[in-house]
């Protein structure tokens, strides 16, 4: 079995950033700054929220976090986006009242938007950028591939699905409603699964020398599990992200890429504007 080990590819990743955020400091006297608003006090999204801090600590962005009630929220994203020292905005899922998660997503400025799940967002999302980042990181080719995406999710599935038909691939995404999944993952040449529902996929809907990424995540018992049954692990015949450190920390790297994106945007306006 070959790993795609994302935390490798993270690490060549968070150096570089290092390296650029320390030019928007030293050169610009910029210094990137993201907001993180949760909601939900949770002992699964403190550690988000935590692992956030201390990557941003690490490459020297600033990282703050705000914790109003659900009735605030909207009045301390609208306080943020008028903060012209904050780059970036992050709504911490999920919130308490799942029913207005739209509506105060919504409310980040799109060009604050680092998460990108406001409609009007100029921005990639984190998760699907990161899966793309590691299959080109090891060199997958999608061309003339058979890829199935299982789960339309807002966060994974279907941005996901969006940016793969852009680059002109065919994509297959299955959902709760898909009656014989088995029948399209055999058929597939590469798989990714983001449904958060544990052990979706088993060793016997994957066919030979086949590429299987694991987004989901789920809880239980208070660890975090993905979407693979146990006995996929036990082929050597396959291509597949490990048990932890596939995706997540290649995650938190784009989002801060979007950060430093949205700062570099900043100081680029900003001479501009001195120019005129």
């Amino acid at each position: 079995m070959k790993i795609l080990d994302g935390r490798e590819l993270a690490t060549y990743i968070k150096n570089r950033q290092s390296t650029e955020v320390t030019t928007l400091r030293i050169n610009y006297k910029k210094i990137p700054k993201l907001a993180i608003v949760q909601i939900k006090d949770d002992p699964v999204i403190n550690t988000y929220v935590r692992l956030k801090q201390q990557y941003g600590s690490d490459i020297g962005i600033e990282v703050d976090s705000y914790h109003p009630k659900q009735i605030d929220a909207i009045a301390t994203i609208q306080k943020l986006n008028k903060d012209q020292s904050v780059d970036g905005i992050i709504v911490q899922l999920p919130i308490e009242d799942t029913l207005q998660t739209d509506e105060i997503l919504n409310s980040v400025l799109a060009t604050k938007d680092v998460d990108a799940l406001a409609e009007k967002t100029e921005f990639e999302p984190a998760t699907p950028t990161a899966i793309l980042w590691l299959l080109a990181g090891y060199n997958i080719d999608l061309n003339g591939k058979t890829i199935l995406i299982i789960g339309k999710g807002k966060l994974v599935g279907q941005p996901l699905a969006k940016m793969i038909e852009s680059s002109g691939q065919n994509v297959v995404v299955a959902d709760r409603k898909t009656k014989d999944l088995s029948k399209l993952t055999m058929g597939s040449d590469i798989i990714i699964t983001a449904t958060g529902s544990p052990s979706i996929l088993n060793s016997k809907m994957i066919k030979t020398g086949s590429v299987v990424i694991d987004a989901g995540v789920a809880t239980d018992k208070g660890k975090n599990i993905g979407d693979l049954d146990q006995d996929v692990y036990l082929r050597n015949d396959l291509i597949v992200t490990p048990t932890r450190g596939g995706i997540g920390p290649l995650t938190v790297c784009s989002l801060f890429a979007n950060v430093i994106q949205s700062a570099q945007n900043t100081v680029n306006n900003k001479f501009t504007v001195d120019k005129l």
